[in-house]
């Protein structure tokens, strides 16, 4: 007689194994962000993405011939997206919850995802990524960054040299270091420190 959990086992893996097109490569890429944000660019195999996504090795292979396509088409796929820069009528105010978007995509599954082939990937493997993240995480932070400082210049609250790229360095820079070198999280709390002690007092004008 067949139990209630071995005939759901295979109603489950029935279904899975119906999945097509779309729907299993989009099983396939979210199993890829897992596997990178619980056992790393180094842990992550063919096999366990396979296992993670209920499917053969071989789909995985016919849409991605190696871990480095397979890693580079999740992460785009899965990476949140900064579209447009806060706008509160304060500099303090834009860059603090500016931040806050930042950190909640550090730390999001992506996010993870990303620190780990960042870390662990070899010179030759991030060569393959460096694209994927300019495109999709360094230029639209500067972007926003600056749209928040050219503002804030516009506004009165912000001196009118304030937009050199360094500026722009400062809390990416932060925030990547205190995040890998003291563990921070970046609480709500740390953010508005950062704000009002360095960034503000940086880029305040000297006539507000």
């Amino acid at each position: 007689m067949v139990s209630s959990r071995s005939a759901a086992t295979a109603r489950s893996q029935s279904a899975a194994s119906r999945r097509r097109g779309p729907v299993l490569e989009r099983a396939i890429l979210e199993a890829a962000l897992e596997q990178l944000s619980t056992v790393g660019w180094n842990g992550l195999t063919m096999e366990g993405v396979a296992a993670g996504a209920q499917t053969g090795k071989a789909a995985v292979y016919r849409r991605w011939p190696s871990k480095e396509d397979l890693v580079a088409d999740a992460l785009q796929a899965g990476l949140p997206t900064l579209d447009e820069a806060p706008d509160h009528g304060s500099v303090r105010e834009d860059l603090y919850e500016l931040c806050r978007l930042v950190r909640d995509a550090m730390y999001s599954r992506p996010g993870f995802a990303l620190r780990s082939v960042l870390h662990e990937c070899d010179a030759a493997s991030a060569e393959r990524f460096h694209g994927l993240i300019l495109k999709g995480v360094i230029e639209p932070s500067y972007r926003l960054f600056g749209d928040v400082v050219r503002r804030g210049i516009r506004r009165g609250d912000v001196r009118p040299d304030a937009t050199g790229v360094l500026i722009c360095d400062v809390i990416p820079a932060l925030m990547m270091f205190r995040s890998k070198v003291c563990g921070s999280e970046w609480t709500d709390g740390e953010i508005a420190e950062m704000i009002d002690q360095v960034m503000v007092p940086l880029v305040r004008s000297r006539t507000g």
